[in-house]
Formats: C-alpha cells, structure tokens, sequence
C-alpha cells in the first residue's frame, strides 16, 4: 500500500489533485483543507488512503496534506453509515481542530451545519468518536511541535502514549515544557512530562 506520495503538483482543483513523481502522474480526491494548502507551493507530500467502494468495487484514492487529516478521515469513515464522500465533505468545511472540538464538546449544531450532516448523523458521529478522539486519535503532533525540536518532542510523545497517556494531555504537557525549554532532549521530555501527567 502507498504511504504518501512527494512531487510536483501537476494539476490541482478543489477536489482533485495530480502529483507527478518519476514520470508518472498520482491522481488524487482531496478536501478544501488539503486544497487551501497545496494552492501555494508547487511540490508537495501527500499522505495516501485508498478506499473501495462498496456498491460496485471500484477503488478510489484520497489525498490529505497532513497525517492527521488522514486519521480524521479513517476515523469518520469508520462511523456507521458514513463514507468517503461525507468524510471529505466534513473535513472541507471544518479544520481537524474545529471537528474534534465540536465532537468533544458535543456541539450538534456545528455538526449539522454541514451539508449532508443530519441529526442522527451528527450523534452517532459524537458517540462513535468521541472516546476515540479523547484517547488521542486524529491528533497529530507535528504542527503542535513545529519549530522547536520537533523530532524529539515526537519521539517523547509516541513513547508516553505507548506508557498510556492520552494524546491530548501528552500534547499540552510537551507545549509547556517546551515552552520553557525549546532545546529538550527526548529523555528530559518524558521525565517531566511523567511528573505532569
């Protein structure tokens, strides 16, 4: 299976992307979310989900410019009666940010406010995701560590979510210590992150 996919974009529309690598274009269905951020640069890296139609077997490949708006995309696939087109139209009118904001705090009015999106699609959205979500999935780290040693504070947060912290709680605790310390090797990370936690 491909992971992602790093090239020149050789067309690109709202809902559709072709990324040239090697002499061969990758046709991919992406989000406005992705869309927003591929319109300013020319090469970029996609991370790749193929997903299989069910009606008639035909495979179709999305495209997201993050890992995480690929997880958010597993994630509202694997709700009950949703699929690939209503997890790319939920994640083109709310940000990762904004989706597991209005899952968390339940917000139903957010939910149905995109198209598609009924009441009972909004609720059972909620009470599919919302644990998933408090234990950490969809939540990348990349953008939260950016600029300060990112490497470091990724590899501390895979290894305190391996201990069985929630993601969100690793993720506050290392912008804090981050914060006061930008330079922190990964030990001294976990150590006092432990103490938080």
């Amino acid at each position: 299976m491909i992971d992602y996919i790093k090239g020149k974009i050789a067309e690109l529309s709202p809902t559709r992307v072709v990324v040239e690598n090697q002499g061969i274009g990758y046709g991919l269905e992406i989000s406005l979310q992705t869309y927003t951020r591929l319109e300013k640069v020319s090469d970029a890296t996609l991370y790749v989900q193929r997903q299989v139609n069910q009606r008639d077997g035909t495979e179709v490949s999305y495209g997201f410019a993050s890992k995480e708006e690929r997880e958010l995309f597993c994630l509202i696939t694997g709700v009950s009666g949703m699929g690939a087109a209503s997890a790319r139209m939920i994640l083109s009118s709310l940000s990762a940010d904004e989706l597991r904001d209005a899952i968390l705090s339940e917000n139903l009015a957010r939910l149905k406010s995109i198209k598609g999106i009924g009441l009972k699609t909004a609720q059972r959205m909620i009470l599919e995701l919302k644990d998933k979500i408090v234990k950490g999935a969809g939540a990348g780290s990349e953008a939260l560590f950016q600029g300060s040693s990112s490497d470091a504070a990724e590899e501390a947060a895979s290894a305190l979510q391996m201990l069985g912290f929630a993601r969100p709680n690793i993720n506050k605790a290392i912008q804090n210590i981050l914060r006061e310390n930008p330079t922190a090797k990964v030990e001294e990370i976990i150590k006092i992150a432990l103490s938080m936690l």
